[in-house]
């Protein structure tokens, strides 16, 4: 009888073993497609959210808000520079302020191919010093060239958006070209002598190439002819 019953005992102790390796198997496999599901899911999303096209678009948006913005900023910093009693550096903000349109324009051009509406800007910036000013411009010129338009023309490329690659190559070739003078024009009033920057400066129309005191025959950017070129030698 006792035997009867430690067999029975182990029976059900086997069975609930059984049971339960059962249940852990099937969690296990039940858990493995609910994990694969949701790797599919964010696959699919990250697919949608990388959509070529949609991204091109909202870069295109951001390079027209961004270089709008700079365009009324650096007119407002050209102003206060004058104010300060230094010329020399407010025509470069003028100068500097004249390309961000055209690189702005450029860029409206694109979005109205590609049927985009173009939304009314409401430029965000705070005037400060010009010292102030010309490290912040520093700042900006430097993202734009370095972070900013390199992975925008990687975009364009990768929509295969012919305009807005050469658009947004224009702005990014340039930027680097305003950064170098701010950096020169910000050394320079620190050192007391920003009397001896250029006080001539000229712009290539097509793609707001920017020249001090001389330019070439041809712009080097887009190869316009220098007598299209616009002139900023007064405030």
């Amino acid at each position: 009888m006792k035997k009867s019953i430690l067999v029975a005992v182990l029976g059900v102790a086997s069975l609930g073993t059984l049971l339960q390796s059962c249940n852990e198997n099937t969690g296990d496999k039940t858990e493995a497609k609910v994990s694969d599901e949701m790797e599919k899911d964010t696959a699919k999303t990250s697919t949608e959210k990388q959509d070529p096209q949609k991204v091109i678009i909202q870069n295109m948006h951001d390079a027209y808000k961004g270089e709008t913005t700079a365009h009324f900023k650096y007119a407002a910093y050209s102003k206060k520079a004058k104010e300060e009693g230094h010329p020399e550096v407010a025509l470069l903000f003028k100068a500097a302020s004249g390309a961000e349109l055209i690189h702005a324009n450029n860029h409206k051009v694109v979005l109205v191919r590609m049927g985009e509406a173009i939304p009314e800007i409401t430029p965000e910036f705070t005037v400060k010093t010009t010292l102030e000013n010309l490290k912040e411009a520093i700042n900006g010129e430097s993202y734009e060239f370095n972070t900013m338009y390199p992975a925008f023309i990687t975009n364009a490329n990768a929509a295969g958006n012919y305009m807005a690659q050469i658009s947004l190559t224009y702005a990014y070739k340039v930027e680097q070209k305003h950064r170098d003078f701010y950096i020169d024009a910000l050394a320079k009033l620190e050192a007391g002598t920003d009397n001896t920057l250029a006080k001539l400066y000229f712009l290539c129309p097509t793609c707001g190439n920017t020249y001090a005191t001389v330019a070439p025959s041809r712009c080097e950017i887009s190869m316009t002819d220098s007598k299209l070129f616009i002139r900023v030698a007064s405030l």
